[in-house]
């Protein structure tokens, strides 16, 4: 018998309570929880484990929503609290079964209008991460594909200027594949969702530590800095801070490696000729496709030697011995200087120091590397039942901007186009607000907010809506304290941006 078996019999519930916060529907014994960890059975009733997230508005920090017992101004218990609340559906609770009502319906008066937010925790099958990594370096070949613990959950999508870009989970891998592929990908979600470390690895590639807001770590070597820009931009920003200093300058990049003297920048600035010969697809003047293949080397490339992009110097062009070379990639990490010997042969030289302020330049202007996660759902029939007993008025309200939606109170965006396929920030969301069941699903927050005649005419659950005060005191279908967890900075009060994107 399956651990999974011993602690959720199905078959022979005898004392056991039925939770129903998921399709799972586990029967769960006294003091133990749901396969979940979510729910568990205390004191002979379903309870929800997770608090329920409370924030609220503080005017003085200019509108910023900010922990419910923030350090400066930390909650007395004083269930009556002047200051403007915000009811976040981390630890609410689920719609499931479906017809059920949102576990908090709250209305709320902001600047003279009656406002509603209804509030759930939807279990989503359909969603994933979108995994943005600030670096140059080749991670892995478009549609190769990532695995967690060696089962495969994504893969490499479209690169981005000065970034690589994955997309893991899926409908397909939660549920499409075998049963470890599903509950691995469903934990490799969950952690990155939380702003937990993850490793990964891609077929061919390499080997990923990722986590939300920090720099990657690629094959064993922390990132510390994107490109400035591509070889050529590079060369239009700074062509003029090499002038008088160096003969020839090539910005060594996977994309576009410029030559300055060829460049429109170098000769608007009347930059000589110099007769030098790049290896590589010449796109326009001074730019360059395909100089090397795409690696962990300079730029991006796979090289380690820059000199091996070069051909021989034309002394026809304005070739000559003495002709100095400067040599850097795209974050200025990598740098060289040369001067061409009697052969007209690049010889390496000790690094000038006139030459050091234009690198420090280019590493200066290199934003911080990091990992950006965002989450990626579709709010589907069941969740929005919770909110109307007519789905579909909610995804045309949520279309015509008179219903704001939010992620444990951070602001999303609405994809275009049928249904409510959202995408959020994760490092906008307090911490730990993302949860799961083992369907295998993620269970996310989300808030709709409008206004109250809005909701009535869309069909809203009407019976179901209480005060800010009524929901924080009473609590949901499965009773949840209130906690002083920690907001995404940042973020503007959920009311009030509903609000002001109206007046837009």
């Amino acid at each position: 018998m399956s651990e999974l078996s011993e602690r959720f019999d199905t078959h022979d519930p005898g004392e056991k309570l039925r939770c129903d916060a998921c399709p799972v529907m586990c029967y769960i014994a006294e003091g133990r929880t749901g396969a979940c960890d979510r729910y568990g059975n205390f004191g002979g009733r379903i309870t929800r484990c997770d608090p329920l997230v409370v924030l609220h508005h503080v005017e003085e920090k200019g509108g910023e929503v900010v922990p419910f017992a923030a350090d400066d101004k930390a909650w007395d218990g004083n269930p009556v609290n002047t200051e403007r609340r915000f009811v976040s559906a981390i630890g609410a609770g689920t719609t499931y079964p479906d017809y059920k009502p949102a576990p908090f319906i709250v209305s709320q008066k902001v600047e003279g209008a009656d406002l509603v937010t209804v509030v759930t925790e939807g279990i989503f099958s359909y969603c994933g991460v979108k995994v943005k990594i600030d670096t140059d370096r080749h991670v892995g070949d478009e549609t190769a594909t990532v695995r967690a613990q060696g089962e495969p959950v994504g893969h490499v999508t479209t690169g981005e200027y000065g970034s690589q870009m994955l997309s893991l989970g899926g409908v397909r891998h939660l549920t499409g594949g075998s049963k470890a592929e599903g509950r691995i990908t469903c934990d490799t979600l969950l952690a990155l969702c939380n702003k937990q470390p993850v490793e990964l690895s891609i077929d061919g590639g390499s080997t990923l530590v990722v986590e939300a807001g920090k720099p990657p770590v690629i094959d064993g070597k922390e990132e510390h800095r994107m490109r400035v820009g591509c070889g050529s931009a590079t060369i239009g920003m700074f062509a003029t801070q090499w002038k008088g200093l160096v003969d020839e300058v090539v910005v060594v990049d996977d994309h576009i490696t410029g030559v300055v003297s060829e460049h429109q920048a170098g000769k608007v600035i009347g930059w000589p000729d110099t007769g030098i010969k790049i290896i590589g697809r010449r796109s326009t003047p001074g730019r360059y496709f395909k100089v090397s293949e795409p690696g962990l080397g300079w730029g991006g490339t796979t090289i380690n030697d820059p000199l091996e992009i070069l051909g021989d110097w034309n002394d026809k062009k304005g070739a000559r011995p003495g002709l100095s070379l400067l040599m850097v990639s795209t974050t200025g990490e990598q740098f060289a200087y040369f001067e061409l010997d009697e052969a007209l042969k690049p010889v390496e030289m000790l690094f000038p120091d006139r030459l050091r302020k234009s690198v420090d330049l280019i590493e200066d202007n290199c934003e911080p590397a990091l990992c950006t996660v965002l989450f990626m759902g579709g709010a589907g029939g069941s969740l929005r039942a919770g909110v109307t007993e007519n789905p579909v008025n909610l995804t045309r309200s949520v279309h015509r901007l008179q219903t704001y939606v939010t992620c444990g109170g951070a602001p999303v965006y609405v994809w275009p186009g049928g249904g409510i396929t959202l995408m959020v920030d994760v490092t906008r969301l307090p911490d730990n607000a993302f949860g799961y069941v083992p369907t295998p699903a993620l269970v996310a927050p989300i808030e709709f907010t409008m206004r109250l005649e809005h909701y009535a005419a869309l069909g809203g659950h009407m019976d179901h809506v209480r005060s800010v005060e009524e929901a924080v005191a009473e609590g949901g279908e499965y009773f949840n304290p209130r906690t002083d967890a920690p907001a995404g900075r940042g973020n503007p009060w959920p009311p009030l941006a509903m609000l002001e994107r109206r007046r837009e």
